[in-house]
């Protein structure tokens, strides 16, 4: 489950963790619209801009991506990211990455602190 700590409300109720470069590299590639019901985390082996550095290539919809910082803390938030962006970065340096279904993201501001566990 994805929380926002800031608040106490839940953002979704499953959550995936990309913590291997495999996971990472694959990402929602490929992925099935109907299927992605869930938060994609992704566990980044260092804090910067460059390795939070996405791509959107064989993505076939549009999803939002949260950044956040080594405590958790969100960075930066985009909203409805389109379909084969060829790259997007986060204005701060960030730990972690969530990649949510389109509109998911709602309702998180900057400075807000998440927390999740794996379902």
């Amino acid at each position: 489950m994805l929380i926002n700590k800031s608040d106490s409300k839940k953002i979704i109720s499953k959550v995936r963790i990309a913590d291997s470069s495999w996971k990472r590299l694959r990402g929602l590639m490929f992925e099935n619209q109907a299927l992605f019901d869930y938060a994609l985390v992704f566990d980044l082996p260092r804090e910067s801009v460059l390795n939070a550095t996405i791509h959107m290539l064989f993505v076939f919809f549009p999803i939002d991506v949260v950044f956040l910082d080594k405590n958790r803390k969100v960075v930066d938030i985009i909203k409805s990211l389109q379909p084969f962006t060829p790259s997007c970065s986060p204005k701060k340096p960030a730990k972690f990455l969530i990649e949510l279904p389109a509109g998911k993201a709602n309702g998180i501001s900057e400075g807000n602190e998440l927390e999740w566990n794996q379902k």
